[in-house]
Formats: C-alpha cells, sequence, structure tokens
C-alpha cells in the first residue's frame, strides 16, 4: 500500500519584518526546504509598508517559483503582484475577493476551529480552508482546533486543508496523515537559524 503524501509547508511571515534582513533569511529557509506557498502576514495596515514588504517578499518567492498571498487585503495584492488572499474570517468576503482578483487567484479562508465555518468557505469557492491554532497560544479565545477536525475533514471535504497555530513536533506528526499543509511561521522566525528550525519540524512529519 503507498504511503500517504506527506503535507506541504505553507509558510507565513512574521508580524513585523525587518526588510533589510528578512528577505535573506526568507530566502536561505526557500533554498533550504520546499515550501508551496508563502503568506504575508504582517500585523501592520500601513499600504505603504505592505507595499514595500510584499515586493521584497515578492521577489524572493518568485525567483523560486514560489505563489505568495497576502492576509485580508485582497484589494492590494493586485496591484502588487501577489498570487492572492488570505482571508481571516471565514466566509465572509470569499465571493467577493474572487470576483476582484479573477479565477487563477488563490483565495484561502481561516476558520478557525468550526467545521462549519470551513464547508461555507468551501461552498463559497475557496481554494484551501484553514483551521487553528491546533497547539496552545495566549492569542484568542483559547478554543483549539482538535486532531478530529482533521480527521473528519480529510475523510470528508475534498478542499486542501492547512493546519496553522502554535505546532510543535508532536503535534506534526499527529496531524501529518489528515492535513495536506502545515502553516508555519512564528515557530521559526525566532530561532538563530529558522532554516533549521523548519528542518527540524519537517522531520517530525515522518517519524509517525
Amino acid at each position: 500500500m503507498a504511503e500517504p503524501e506527506q503535507p506541504q509547508i505553507y509558510l507565513i511571515t512574521p508580524p513585523e519584518i525587518e526588510l533589510s534582513r528578512f528577505p535573506d533569511t526568507l530566502a536561505r529557509v526557500l533554498d533550504a526546504h520546499d515550501v508551496a506557498c508563502i503568506r504575508l502576514a504582517l500585523s501592520t495596515h500601513d499600504e505603504t509598508a505592505l507595499s514595500h514588504a510584499a515586493d521584497a517578499c515578492r521577489e524572493v518567492a518568485h525567483a523560486r517559483d514560489i505563489a505568495i498571498v497576502i492576509n485580508t487585503h485582497f484589494i492590494l495584492a493586485e496591484r502588487l503582484g501577489l498570487d492572492g488572499v488570505h482571508l481571516t474570517d471565514g466566509a465572509r468576503q470569499i465571493r467577493t475577493a474572487r470576483k476582484t482578483l479573477g479565477a487563477d487567484a488563490v483565495v484561502g479562508a481561516f476558520c478557525g476551529a468550526s467545521r462549519h465555518d470551513g464547508m461555507s468557505a468551501g461552498e463559497a469557492g475557496a481554494d484551501y480552508v484553514s483551521f487553528g491554532p491546533v497547539g496552545d497560544t495566549a492569542l484568542g479565545d483559547g478554543t483549539k482546533a482538535e486532531h478530529d477536525v482533521f480527521e473528519w475533514w480529510s475523510q470528508m471535504i475534498e478542499v486542501p486543508v492547512v493546519a496553522e497555530g502554535a505546532l510543535d513536533e508532536d503535534l506534526m506528526r499527529s496531524l501529518a496523515p489528515v492535513t495536506d499543509f502545515f502553516g508555519i511561521g512564528t515557530e521559526i522566525w525566532s530561532a538563530d537559524d529558522p532554516a533549521a528550525e523548519l528542518g527540524r519540524l519537517i522531520a517530525a512529519m515522518g517519524h509517525g
């Protein structure tokens, strides 16, 4: 019997980046590991700051044929030459984003721990749905996306699913059979060597 495919890595930028250094760090991570997609997930809403960051990260990503999407700001996505948008409010804006960006753009949706929101997003035309956080974090209201959400989704729904939020080796080992992507961001960027840290997490997937 064939081994199930290993989940792909969906890389999430830190909420704040130093433009003089981060593009080089990102390039080292991308050159060390296969990454399916990058999400520009900055905390700022300043269009100038977003534009500068998007330009720098897009150049690094597209030089390696990797798609890059932006959190929330689908109006900016097209203007900045990005590949799509990651919406953080479930299905609410999917149809609007799709109409704005076109059929070929990536439109994904974060749905917390709600199967219902995930199904609504899939029905609205999301290219993928993400659930999280899967681990313990001080952010949010304490709700976690448990293993059974991913297990049910992988059995019942064809839309690709992303597991994200406070991942560690044990969670990646556990969720690898039931998710298509791992959304990894803050887990690696504070490390001295983000590429090595990502390698450690990827290695955990294969030791179920």
